[in-house]
């Protein structure tokens, strides 16, 4: 991250005042290490918050995900299918447990997995005799994937759901905050996302047996002993006690920080949707986006790495979208399914400054600059 004076960054983390408090305490008492009554502290705070029955705080998103595909059962050999449109740390723990991912494309309303494409793929592997072990959709930029579609395909077929929610939380299908539809959900709570811990992310589930086995497993799978003993392969994936009081000041602005990443969405929306050729991410109906980051589809002709360093240019930091699993080198030869729509998305898209402490006078340099660039022949 380029700290030029000035700068106006893509999502910077915005602290309420109340994570002192917290860090401090820990700092007082000494809990300076992976125990310490923050961490039950702000488990408690992630299910008041999101009606999850439980929750494990972890070291990353990431660490949730590999945990999440582990207490599946997931092994070498087996197929997970995942969203292509994404992050890679949503597909690399597929990889660290020798399984392989089955890429699936996204669809025009929301950006996540197309049901159809699903569909496809999972008829399919079934045909070359190959049962998917797992399914992973991700909440693309904090908007709901179509829910009832895929989990209607995902219980036809016997396929447990993980929900990739680290940029989602705070929004909502249906009235429910996603990550508690699929069997397993997770958060992250990354610098760059709408609360943070610094580093660090969650598990949550309403399985109180694979709450117990994630907390075993994420504390180094120690059997119970007298002695250090072991009986399976652990991890250490816990969150420090001084994280989580930052979580736990974080996690009390959570519907704040919703708000505030909405209005700037509104704020671009209403300043540029009079751009022809320039399209906004809509917001289907009984979905709630917690608008992590603004997305816009640039009008036919408009390079987005032109506009990203034209941009960075002025001190502004925007990102492409992601680029699609299937076209990295890394997965080049894992299965694919669908139409190729998220390669258009990534080929028009960028990814507007959205954090939550912009102030009117950065939004209206943004905008200014944005116009020019858009509006020149």
């Amino acid at each position: 991250m380029n700290y030029r004076p000035g700068r106006i960054f893509l999502s910077a983390p915005h602290l309420g005042g109340h994570e002192k408090n917290y860090v401090l305490k820990a700092l007082e008492d000494n809990w300076v290490t992976t125990t310490g009554p923050n961490l039950p502290g702000f488990e408690h705070d992630i299910c008041q918050h999101t009606n999850a029955r439980h929750a494990i705080a972890l070291s990353s998103g990431t660490a949730a995900i590999h945990l999440a595909l582990r207490l599946l059962g997931v092994q070498a050999g087996d197929e997970v299918l995942c969203s292509t449109f994404t992050f890679v740390a949503s597909a690399n723990p597929i990889l660290y447990l020798g399984a392989r991912p089955v890429f699936v494309e996204s669809e025009p309303g929301t950006w996540n997995m197309s049901p159809e494409a699903l569909h496809e793929a999972i008829a399919a592997r079934l045909k070359v005799g190959k049962r998917p072990a797992a399914l992973l959709l991700v909440h693309l930029y904090g908007m709901p994937a179509r829910l009832k579609e895929i989990l209607q395909l995902a219980d036809e077929y016997g396929i447990p759901v993980i929900e990739d929610a680290a940029e989602a939380l705070g929004s909502r299908y249906g009235g429910h905050q996603v990550g508690t539809f699929g069997r397993l959900g997770i958060f992250s709570f990354n610098g760059n996302k709408i609360i943070t811990t610094s580093a660090g992310g969650a598990l949550i589930t309403a399985d109180e047996s694979l709450a117990a086995q994630a907390r075993f497993l994420a504390a180094q799978a120690k059997d119970p002993a007298p002695f250090y003993q072991h009986s399976q392969m652990g991890y250490n994936y816990q969150l420090s006690n001084v994280s989580a009081g930052i979580g736990r000041g974080q996690i009390e602005l959570l519907e704040k920080r919703v708000k505030q990443r909405r209005e700037v969405f509104t704020f671009y929306r209403n300043r540029l949707q009079h751009i022809e050729g320039l399209e906004f991410m809509q917001e289907p109906k009984g979905s709630f986006s917690n608008r992590w980051l603004t997305t816009v589809l640039l009008p036919e002709g408009k390079q987005p790495e032109d506009l990203r360093q034209a941009l960075e240019d002025e001190n502004i930091e925007t990102r492409l979208l992601w680029k699609p699993m299937h076209l990295q080198p890394l997965f080049a030869q894992q299965p694919y399914y669908g139409n190729n729509l998220s390669s258009m998305l990534f080929s028009r898209g960028l990814c507007l400054p959205s954090g939550s402490n912009l102030t009117e006078e950065e939004l209206e340099k943004v905008v200014k600059h944005l116009r020019l660039l858009l509006e020149q022949a």
